[in-house]
């Protein structure tokens, strides 16, 4: 006698419902239940759709969930600074124009869409934004989600930067007068005669200051603002940023008045002997700010309107608060300080590996790139050179 045969779906009495057990994308068995066979095989087709979706959406995730799942893991071993720069060019240059596309939907054509997109801004945005996009795509083909990277050869965009100009011996020395026995007078001597980056500055303990017979400092620490919040640590930018500089006697002298009267470990400190905040380092720059004769913009609100008031600070003329005169009639900056240094190493004749080393570049082609029109931009001193490679047998 045959045996009966089993019912396509199994009826749950207690419940007063078909049921059907079936698997899931995991492999799991999972109830599917309907109050007829008829509903209950439709729940089920809409069932095995939906895990053919999510299949298929887990292979195929959308770009901006997949970058920001990238900037997540990598941010972890960037700075706060780093990590927050990333995240910015991530969030306003690249997720407005990826937004709906999907990881294996994008082609090289969208990618130099997204570009245009940024082409009139800096070449430092311009190509921050092409190698991230380079990275996350980069990132989804070693994790299978696509077997090429659709990422397109970076095509020529953004506004170069203009070039700085190192302040001149007379600028320096305007500088230096305006600030003296100020907050920011330590700090530009030793921007404009140690060649620190601000982080470096500002991280620097007296530890690391020596004043004996071969005065330098050593570059072991660097201080970055969380939050406004001053945080230091032995990370520096590159490796070669750990270095030993030697100190000419300006800076020398300087840096024992500030040590003899100093109760903190930190060269550059706050009120309380710790670590200044973003906050006072805004004001200690302020000094310098405050002195430079410009145009300055107030805004003031008029019963409730937002007025723009232009005031002119001329040089020469002493301002009606703090009693200080403008006298600086350039523009500054913290890193015009280190740009100066470099700038004035290599108009010296000190050698390009040697200015590398002082300044903490990684690679002497960087010093290059960045200075090396200053090396050969002097046609009298090139010129016996030239004499010679072409000289009369």
């Amino acid at each position: 006698m045959a045996r009966p045969k089993k019912p396509k779906y199994e009826y749950v009495e207690k419940l007063r419902l078909y049921r059907k057990r079936v698997k899931d994308a995991g492999g799991k068995y999972v109830a599917v239940y309907g109050k007829t066979p008829d509903e209950l095989s439709a729940k089920i087709a809409e069932f095995h759709e939906l895990q053919k979706q999510g299949a298929e959406t887990k292979d195929n995730p959308l770009f901006n969930d997949y970058a920001q799942r990238w900037m997540d893991l990598h941010g972890a071993n960037l700075t706060f600074g780093g990590r927050t720069d990333y995240q910015s060019c991530i969030d306003r240059n690249i997720k407005p124009y990826m937004a709906g596309k999907r990881i294996r939907d994008i082609r090289p054509d969208d990618i130099k869409e997204l570009m245009l997109g940024v082409v009139e801004k800096s070449e430092s945005i311009y190509s921050k934004t092409y190698m991230l996009v380079k990275q996350i795509l980069t990132s989804a083909c070693e994790n299978g989600l696509i077997f090429n990277n659709p990422c397109p050869r970076m095509p020529k965009g953004g506004v170069p930067a203009q070039e700085r100009q190192a302040l001149t011996k007379q600028q320096t020395a305007v500088l230096l007068d305006a600030v003296k026995d100020t907050k920011a007078y330590l700090f530009c001597l030793i921007g404009l005669y140690a060649g620190l980056r601000r982080e470096e500055i500002l991280g620097l303990k007296w530890d690391c200051v020596r004043l004996d017979k071969t005065p330098c400092i050593e570059v072991q620490r660097a201080l970055r603002f969380e939050h406004n919040r001053p945080v230091v640590s032995d990370r520096l930018k590159t490796k070669a940023s750990r270095r030993i500089i030697p100190i000419p006697p300006q800076l020398v002298q300087a840096l024992r008045e500030e040590k003899a009267a100093s109760n903190s470990e930190f060269v550059i400190h706050n009120s309380e002997d710790g670590p200044i905040s973003g906050t006072q380092f805004r004001r200690l720059w302020n000094y310098v700010v405050r002195r430079t004769a410009k145009d300055r913009v107030y805004y003031r609100y008029v019963k409730g309107v937002k007025t723009a008031h232009h005031v002119e600070a001329k040089l020469g003329e002493t301002a009606k608060r703090g009693g200080f005169t403008y006298t600086i009639d350039f523009d500054v900056t913290p890193h015009i300080l280190r740009h100066t240094y470099i700038t004035n190493l290599l108009m010296a004749g000190v050698d390009v590996k040697t200015v590398q080393y002082l300044a903490g570049h990684e690679r002497a082609k960087i010093t290059l790139d960045i200075y090396a029109h200053l090396t050969y931009n002097r046609p009298e001193e090139i010129l016996g050179k030239v004499n010679m490679a072409f000289r009369k047998e």
